[in-house]
């Protein structure tokens, strides 16, 4: 008998590759929620000295690594199943590397509940209302980009470029404002963690570039 008629049997219906595919599309708008409210969650550690969120974001940041997994091994699986179109070919290595970016930036925001429990002790620096300022900016970089994918949205996708710029000037910034501190009593620990703090703030705003970036390749095969 025929092996082909085995192996095109094994394949799955376009059909049910769709749906497998809207499924995976959905998972990543699941992870991108849960790293949304990590980011959430390492401002009230940060600012509202709320050392209980630093606790919650370990346990998402565990849901979160799965899910990356999972998403992973989805789309190879899919890749490896079926020889998708152009466009969905677009899609599920776009999702591969995009998901990594949320991985990242819930890596960065379970980094920065760490530095909250370690800035707990110290008074509130005289930055932390800039600092908070590029946070917010941060997240909504965040809350755009995961927009811009669920909408397929290439125009926002590509707009975050102006957003991090934004971002990347107020770390410039505040990183000379604190490096050329002058004469500071008592430890300098405070001091390294705010510039480790717009530091990882910097890279995620990055990161969620990037989200915008391949999106617009989704949408028109352009990088």
């Amino acid at each position: 008998m025929d092996a082909s008629i085995f192996l095109s049997d094994s394949r799955p219906t376009r059909q049910q590759f769709s749906r497998r595919v809207r499924r995976v599309q959905r998972d990543v708008l699941l992870m991108g929620a849960l790293v949304e409210n990590s980011c959430l969650l390492a401002c009230k550690a940060l600012f509202e000295r709320d050392l209980s969120a630093a606790q919650k974001i370990k346990i998402q940041d565990k849901q979160i690594d799965k899910f990356y997994k999972q998403i992973e091994l989805d789309c190879i699986s899919l890749l490896a199943l079926q020889a998708p179109v152009s466009r969905d070919l677009r899609l599920l290595s776009a999702l591969m590397q995009l998901v990594r970016d949320l991985e990242r930036i819930g890596d960065y925001a379970d980094d920065l509940g760490e530095i909250a429990v370690k800035l707990f002790p110290y008074p509130p620096h005289a930055c932390f209302t800039e600092i908070q300022i590029m946070a917010d900016r941060c997240r909504a970089m965040l809350a755009m980009s995961l927009a811009a994918l669920s909408n397929l949205d290439a125009q926002s996708g590509l707009e975050m470029k102006l957003r991090d710029d934004a971002v990347d000037a107020e770390y410039d910034k505040l990183y000379d404002v604190l490096a050329q501190q002058r004469d500071v009593p008592g430890i300098v620990e405070p001091t390294v963690l705010l510039v480790l703090v717009i530091r990882h703030l910097e890279r995620m705003a990055d990161h969620a570039t990037n989200i915008g970036k391949r999106v617009a390749f989704i949408v028109t095969g352009q990088r």
